[in-house]
């Protein structure tokens, strides 16, 4: 079975180039043994206007048929298209060939690999179940011009019809590591088969691959089911992840929806850290902290010094360790950070003493009547310098086409508020615990509705008021100890 990736090149970016993307030499042949066969990386053409790399995987039947262990029968296992036609097989060759590609790194051109380029795929033997419009479904929405046509039975006899296998090319202007990760989730969903058992660790790969796209994407539910097998078990925790980092998991419909603007998960996100930005934080809890996004982006930031991410989840937890790829950081990276299990409605002494607590998109997940306890264990007793809440906004989900009339945005949401009660909620929590408050909106500001996402900011009343004298907490509490 055969891949090839071929990229123009420009003056600025020669063709060329491929190969530091790649970190593959172009006048170099790159072999790599596989359980079941042989993988060969060659560069056909490589000029500086042109240049392709072809990956060429070729099978054992009898060393795939020893791994085929689950096969339904035994004939099965030597009587069938996995030498020939891309799967998972394929997928499983760049993982191998491409490993540092596809994660975007290359130590000669790391500019490079953050840029977009000029590129064309094929893949010319798919087994492509649903025919070429599954494929325009797929990946289409990424950005990709898709040209899928059906392979006949026999290209003799037309009567007979197309086959089931497909001849795929996508172009596009697309970061490398972005069109790898595209092929690694869509090329077993479009074959609807893996070659070896789908265990729950596939849930890691599929969202690790899927960063930044899969939760926006139209046909996440479709990707998800077949990706993981149909399995019932482990699409629907799939998808909980998911709209846990994209819980507005819905599109609206609108006329601009061909403008590539950014999910509002990615939004919401970028209004928290600015928010945090604003208050001087260097001590931070991420509460409710899910899979680990927001964690990831602060991370990134050097300001903070200290970032706890608390859930009362120990799997979400270990898929937010494996996100921000804990066990691998540098030991001054991991000082910084810690990840604990806690529940956000019972007070958790290890979550005192921070500058400031997020709460992105966790309060609706809480009964109403267990919010006291959770403002409690948060405000009362944590009682951060500051703190950020983020929450749907449910009068925007009009703007939902898909949403039926009074359904949540996500199946955990125990409520969703309005603009006037969600202030109500902040105004009354304020007042008794000696915050001030200030509210935002996230997302497109819809004249009638409002915002998708409304954020509100919560000051320690104490800590604004040493922040404009210079005075910090442990002054303020030696000068309350002298008074007294």
């Amino acid at each position: 079975m055969l891949l090839t990736i071929t990229m123009t090149g420009t003056p600025a970016t020669p063709g060329t180039d491929l190969g530091y993307l790649l970190v593959k030499h172009p006048d170099r042949v790159h072999r790599f043994d596989l359980p079941w066969g042989e993988a060969t990386v060659l560069f056909p053409e490589a000029m500086p206007q042109r240049c392709t790399a072809a990956l060429l995987l070729e099978v054992d039947p009898q060393a795939l048929a020893e791994t085929r262990k689950d096969a339904a029968g035994q004939l099965n296992r030597y009587v069938n298209d996995r030498a020939y036609a891309a799967s998972s097989l394929l997928v499983a060759a760049m993982n191998r060939a491409f490993r540092s590609a596809m994660r975007g790194s290359t130590k000669d051109r790391p500019e490079l690999a953050a840029t977009p380029v000029d590129l064309e795929i094929r893949v010319p033997v798919l087994r492509c179940k649903g025919g070429p419009d599954v494929a325009e479904r797929l990946f289409a929405p990424l950005g990709w011009t898709v040209e899928a046509t059906s392979i006949p039975l026999d290209e003799q006899l037309p009567e007979w019809g197309a086959s089931r296998y497909a001849d795929l090319r996508l172009t596009g202007r697309v970061r490398l590591a972005d069109a790898l990760n595209h092929l690694y989730v869509l090329l077993p969903v479009l074959d609807d088969a893996k070659h070896y058992w789908v265990a729950p660790d596939e849930i890691e790969k599929l969202l690790r691959a899927g960063d930044g796209w899969l939760a926006g994407h139209p046909e996440r539910g479709l990707i998800t089911r077949r990706y993981l097998a149909h399995s019932r078990a482990l699409s629907e925790r799939a998808l909980h992840q998911l709209a846990i980092d994209e819980p507005d998991s819905v599109e609206p419909e609108k006329a601009e929806v061909e403008e590539k603007r950014k999910p509002l998960n990615a939004q919401r996100r970028a209004a928290v850290l600015a928010a945090l930005a604003e208050t001087g934080a260097t001590k931070v809890l991420d509460l409710g902290c899910g899979p680990g996004a927001l964690i990831g982006d602060l991370l990134r930031d050097r300001r903070y010094t200290q970032i706890v991410g608390a859930d009362v989840s120990p799997a979400v937890l270990d898929i937010a360790a494996r996100r921000i790829r804990l066990d691998r950081l540098p030991d001054r990276q991991k000082a910084r950070i810690k990840l604990i299990q806690s529940a956000l409605t019972y007070r958790d002494d290890r979550l005192r003493g921070y500058d400031a607590a997020v709460l992105m998109e966790v309060i609706e997940h809480v009964d109403e009547a267990r919010l006291p306890a959770l403002e409690d264990a948060v405000f009362a007793h944590a009682e951060p310098g500051a703190v950020v809440v983020t929450t749907p906004n449910v009068e925007y989900n009009v703007r939902y086409e898909s949403l039926p009339e009074g359904r949540h945005r996500h199946g955990d949401h125990r409520f969703e508020w309005t603009r006037k009660q969600f202030v109500a909620w902040a105004s009354g929590v304020s007042e008794r615990h000696g915050y001030r408050v200030e509210f935002r909106g996230v997302g497109d500001d819809d004249l009638e509705v409002g915002t998708p996402t409304q954020l509100a900011l919560f000051t320690k009343e104490t800590t604004s008021a040493n922040a404009r004298s210079g005075a910090s907490p442990e002054d303020e509490r030696s000068a309350g100890k002298a008074q007294l």
